[in-house]
């Protein structure tokens, strides 16, 4: 096998796997028996394999010990990776902000909690179970279905009851409801009791939230020396976790955050927007790919040392399939992890590739925008986002062989625009990484649900399986990596920014001092600015208040447009029209464009058409003294404002800006312009217009022609102008 090239390797190493995996018989490289091969692949010591594990909630959770989000999971808790290898380290990000988390984060300067949370209940081993509360195995499955009916409890939205809280075993069916130890059962009451009203952390209000998302706050709040305005110390996260681990069946210390520090994603796009939030990724389709990710820190990103020693002397490291933007990226981009995974280039780093394209992060390549990625992009993508690139990260890439889905199957992703990351082997072995692909998905749950998912136990089949053949064969590159050691990138991270909850606050604050009519409104407004993260402060400071205005006294012009939403300077209100009362999404979708709007405050003096030569006509404006303007924009960013906007400056009158237009041409006024770009940069709102102003990006330059090139230069500049001056993102 020495000579083997990396082709001839890679197949030889899939055949193995199948084998494996599904019960067939290869042949062996030397002339051995292949189901010998086999026997000795399912018979090899790997149990005490020392192992790292790297990603989110969802995909991470599965290959370690299953899905435990499913309904189904207590069916077969104790699978995966955690079965197969004794000692194993799991790493999770800790920057999601969606569903329970966002509302944590909006009350708590803490880190993302879900994906912890989802992890301690893929890692519960049977034995810890057994041994800490004297069950046989039977009745541990059982207790893990008790733990998993109160984490994965899940509150209405709309509801204040705390009972289930304070004693959370309330929430288990009643048949389940006795077998919870009371040992157990004491521990949970008191977690929950403790952000009970009364108790003496600060009360959370059950409503929307996970319940094992509350306990696993409690633990670690509880064991926090800081305030309550204060991030947790790492030293306070890493003793809830374990405390929790502990009670409910987990290995303590191997469940580790990324960072004890909290932040948040910022993403930035191909055309030059950059926004920030996880959530936003998910919920605003772009049309364009990611071009790089970062993340805002409210601190110095603290890693343990504890992590670092495990990825030190780690013999397997895995990132697990998963959001490789939001959910693996941004614990590569903390030096100190990618550092010691560069440095340790002993062990079999194995790069976990996602079944199917995910909207909003690989649905569009980077050397394609008629596709999604394929696997060698999924690498390149690593390159291009990770200080130093990906060298020394990835020696193995394992996808799932689709060839023997069913059609059907396929063809029912397909309408739901969901499509395979292709493996293009050639180009991946040309990233000096080893491509193996195996029929690692479930088919049971293919065959019941019509669903294509990781089968925990034949991706740790598979695993075990890549450790047998790295120790026989050697799966590492020919040409070792360097184990240089990259330093810190500034680019990558921003220890400026305050936690989420603060900026929360301040709104509330900032808002609490406007009109708004009706009252609900307000709560409608604060929405809008926890969506759009990106909205400063100081926006809000720039209009008195918002109402929603009656049909019959709705006395907007239609000569400009016949958008539903806009600012009126003469008051400092944002108006929307009563038609949006039933429609939430729009009606929030005209208070961005409103609120963009009132950033230009009372700019204008006057405006005006004038009738010009040869049947064109002239749109004039007028601007007022800087000093009445009350204007967002200082005097010389409104003029490159405007400049961008089309307008040029009159020579004989620096206040006064024009543009001709033939008779028929259609044209944007600035003020709408602003207010249009404003909420299309945020969250794509109004985005039918602005997507048709915006189209000329998606074109290469290549085939434009020279008018064409001088527009898609002015588009790239008005949104570099937001990007820098409006919200005030570092380049």
């Amino acid at each position: 096998m020495a000579g083997m090239r990396a082709t001839e390797l890679s197949r030889y190493v899939e055949e193995l796997l199948e084998a494996v995996l599904n019960g067939t018989t290869p042949s062996g490289p030397d002339g051995s028996h292949g189901s010998r091969l086999v026997r000795e692949v399912l018979s090899f010591e790997c149990r005490s394999t020392r192992v790292v594990a790297f990603g989110g909630g969802t995909g991470l959770s599965t290959v370690v010990g299953g899905n435990s989000q499913l309904d189904d999971w207590p069916e077969a808790p104790f699978v995966g990776l955690k079965e197969e290898f004794a000692s194993i380290d799991v790493v999770v990000c800790t920057t999601d902000d969606g569903g329970s988390t966002g509302l944590l984060l909006r009350q708590l300067p803490i880190i993302g909690i879900g994906d912890l949370r989802k992890l301690l209940l893929s890692m519960i081993l049977r034995e810890n179970l057994k041994t800490t509360y004297g069950l046989d195995d039977f009745k541990a499955t059982q207790l893990a279905h008790v733990i998993h009916c109160i984490f994965n409890h899940r509150f209405p939205e709309s509801t204040d009851e705390t009972q289930s809280v304070s004693n959370p075993t309330l929430v288990v069916p009643g048949g389940l409801r006795g077998l919870c130890p009371e040992p157990l059962e004491g521990f949970l009451s008191a977690l929950g009791r403790y952000v009970s009203p009364g108790g003496d952390g600060p009360t959370l209000k059950p409503g929307g939230h996970c319940l094992g998302n509350l306990l696993v706050t409690a633990a670690i709040l509880r064991e926090s020396r800081e305030s309550a305005d204060c991030p947790p110390e790492a030293a306070a996260i890493r003793k809830g976790l374990d405390m929790v681990a502990r009670a409910i069946g987990a290995p303590p210390r191997r469940l580790h955050p990324a960072t004890a520090t909290p932040g948040q994603l910022v993403l930035r796009y191909g055309n030059g927007v950059a926004v920030r939030g996880q959530r936003k990724s998910a919920l605003c389709r772009r049309k364009f790919p990611i071009d790089r990710v970062a993340v805002e820190y409210c601190g110095p990103p603290a890693v343990s040392e504890d992590l670092c020693r495990a990825i030190e002397e780690a013999e397997l490291i895995i990132f697990a399939p998963g959001s490789v933007y939001t959910s693996l990226m941004p614990i590569l981009q903390l030096p100190p992890i990618v550092n010691a995974i560069r440095a340790n280039t002993r062990a079999l780093k194995i790069l976990g590739a996602n079944f199917w394209i995910q909207e909003g992060e690989t649905d569009i390549s980077l050397r394609s925008r008629n596709r999604g990625f394929y696997v060698s992009e999924l690498v390149e993508a690593y390159e291009q986002n990770v200080p130093g690139g990906a060298e020394g990260l990835f020696d193995v890439t394992l996808s799932a062989n689709l060839e023997h889905v069913p059609g059907n199957v396929l063809c029912n992703y397909a309408l739901e625009g969901k499509s395979p990351i292709y493996l293009d082997r050639d180009r991946v072995e040309r990233l000096r990484v080893l491509p193996i692909e195996a029929t690692i998905y479930s088919r049971r749950r293919m065959r019941l649900a019509q669903v294509i998912h990781h089968d925990p136990q034949r991706f740790a089949l598979a695993v075990r399986t890549l450790v047998f053949a790295h120790r026989q064969f050697n799966l590492k590159p020919r040409t070792v990596a360097s184990s240089t050691v990259v330093a810190s990138s500034t680019d990558c991270l921003t220890t400026h920014s305050p936690p989420v909850c603060a900026g929360r606050k301040t709104a509330e604050e900032i808002l609490a001092g406007k009109r708004f009519s009706p009252p609900g409104l307000r709560q409608t407004m604060l929405e809008v600015v926890w969506e759009n993260r990106d909205i400063r402060m100081d926006h809000l400071k720039a209009f008195c208040g918002a109402e929603i205005v009656p049909a019959a006294a709705w006395n907007r012009s239609k000569e400009w447009d016949n958008v539903l939403g806009y600012y009126d300077p003469e008051n400092g209100m944002l108006r929307v029209h009563e038609q949006l009362s039933d429609n939430p999404e729009r009606l929030r979708d005209n208070l961005l464009i409103a609120l963009g709007e009132s950033l230009l405050g009372r700019y204008l003096e006057s405006r005006r058409w004038v009738d010009a030569d040869w049947g064109a006509r002239r749109y004039e404006i007028t601007l007022r003294p800087v000093d009445e303007r009350g204007c967002f924009l200082g005097d010389s960013q409104l003029h490159a404002y405007l400049t961008l906007a089309r307008m040029i400056r009159s020579p004989h009158d620096p206040r006064t800006y024009r543009i001709t237009l033939n008779d028929q041409e259609g044209f944007l006024p600035p003020g709408l312009l602003f207010g249009l770009l404003y909420a299309w940069y945020l969250n794509n709102a109004y985005g039918a217009i602005m997507e048709y102003e915006m189209s000329v990006l998606r074109w290469p330059l290549q085939r434009l022609i020279p008018h064409q090139i001088e527009e898609r230069r002015r588009k790239e500049a008005l949104i570099a102008f937001f990007r820098n001056v409006v919200f005030n993102h570092p380049n």
